[in-house]
């Protein structure tokens, strides 16, 4: 008898916490691919994505980019037949597949993900200016050009601090938040 997990069930434990059904319910009928106002960035849809998960094709489904595309609208996850938290599975991806450390090459989701709780766990606080490194040259010369006058205009009018500043008791959120995540020590 095999201890080990189902790729399957690996992901409906990382969902465990949510109030939809698991995803071995799905129907197959791609209400959810229909209703997706991202589906056309995806390269699959979520139909499939869940199809993939479970048949156990744990590769094919982390080197995916759809649950990275995924825009958080909750339109699969309201319209769903079957009760399923499809949106709360893409989440489920996104954490699994940075736990793992398994990702498509040059997709900005992972390392804006692995940046945003770096920086939370540090702090405490998000600081938009840390962040913008993850993305702002995806645009080229002219998106940083854009991005420096939007933060100029902000800290000039009070609106961006010029450093981030921390929470009061950060330690005990720090061991709050390792209990939570699997994260190294702050720097």
């Amino acid at each position: 008898m095999s201890n080990e997990l189902s790729f399957s069930n690996e992901i409906a434990n990382v969902m465990y916490a949510t109030h939809g059904n698991p995803i071995k319910d799905c129907l197959q009928c791609g209400t959810c691919s229909g209703t997706c106002p991202a589906v056309e960035f995806m390269d699959h849809t979520p139909r499939a994505i869940i199809g993939l998960i479970n048949a156990g094709y744990r590769d094919e489904v982390l080197a995916s980019n759809t649950f990275w595309s995924c825009a958080s609208c909750y339109h699969c996850t309201v319209r769903c037949p079957a009760g399923i938290d499809i949106a709360d599975m893409m989440y489920a991806l996104k954490r699994y597949s940075m736990w793992k450390g398994q990702h498509q090459e040059g997709l900005i989701g992972p390392v804006f993900a692995q940046s945003f709780v770096k920086m939370i766990v540090d702090s405490g606080r998000s600081f938009e200016p840390l962040l913008a490194p993850t993305y702002i040259f995806k645009h080229g010369p002219r998106g940083l050009v854009q991005e420096a006058q939007t933060a100029t205009g902000l800290m000039l009018k009070g609106r961006l601090p010029l450093l981030p500043k921390k929470i009061k008791g950060l330690k005990k959120f720090q061991n709050m938040v390792r209990r939570i995540i699997p994260i190294g020590e702050p720097s």
